[in-house]
């Protein structure tokens, strides 16, 4: 028996698209124990999907990771766009999206994640009054809804919510897999950054 099961029919989104403002370099090629940021999320998404897309806007800077690389159709509507084109390339019905600035993926709970997302086209975390939309499942019934937000002037990732069928997990649903939430840390800013520096030996 191998240390991590068969991954399952599952694509795995992620999302590589951002602007790194609040970071002031772009933060999927920063080297958390020697390894690019986004490496380290790609091989943690293939340990449960059988398909990995990097979403980005540039092909040939993320060409090396060993997994394809799209575009967004539509460009300049942030995580909308993105999910749009990862969707639309994605060969499995079900993918799990997260963005390439979250290095502490759990693979037990994204694995939950799939199971939750039984008979639901969008499954994400509502903590404290907020919706988590990456690491969250997507299924492609989704396209369409995102499609049509996105020309009705749409940029919140939220908008196409009402159209399709939604569940949201709780922190408490998550802790058996994940109590400190951590596999939701992105790495936005520079504190968070010398933070997940810190925290990594210990992974």
């Amino acid at each position: 028996m191998t240390d991590h099961p068969r991954p399952d029919d599952l694509t795995g989104l992620v999302l590589a698209g951002g602007a790194s403002k609040r970071m002031g370099r772009d933060k999927a090629f920063l080297q958390l124990g020697g390894h690019p940021l986004i490496q380290i999320v790609v091989e943690r998404m293939a340990e449960v999907c059988q398909e990995v897309i990097i979403v980005a806007d540039d092909l040939a800077a993320y060409a090396g990771f060993g997994v394809p690389v799209v575009v967004d159709r539509f460009r300049g509507v942030g995580v909308l766009g993105g999910l749009h084109a990862g969707l639309a390339a994605a060969s499995h019905d079900l993918t799990l999206a997260v963005g390439c600035d979250m290095p502490f993926l759990k693979p037990q709970l994204l694995r939950a994640f799939a199971t939750w997302a039984e008979r639901y086209d969008v499954t994400l975390l509502r903590h404290q009054g907020f919706l988590e939309p990456l690491h969250a499942a997507y299924r492609r019934t989704c396209l369409s809804p995102i499609e049509a937000a996105i020309r009705a002037g749409e940029r919140r990732i939220v908008s196409f919510f009402p159209q399709v069928r939604v569940r949201t997990v709780t922190a408490e649903d998550v802790a058996p897999f994940d109590p400190h939430l951590e596999s939701f840390r992105n790495l936005n800013t520079p504190e968070a950054w010398q933070a997940a520096k810190e925290a990594w030996p210990n992974r």
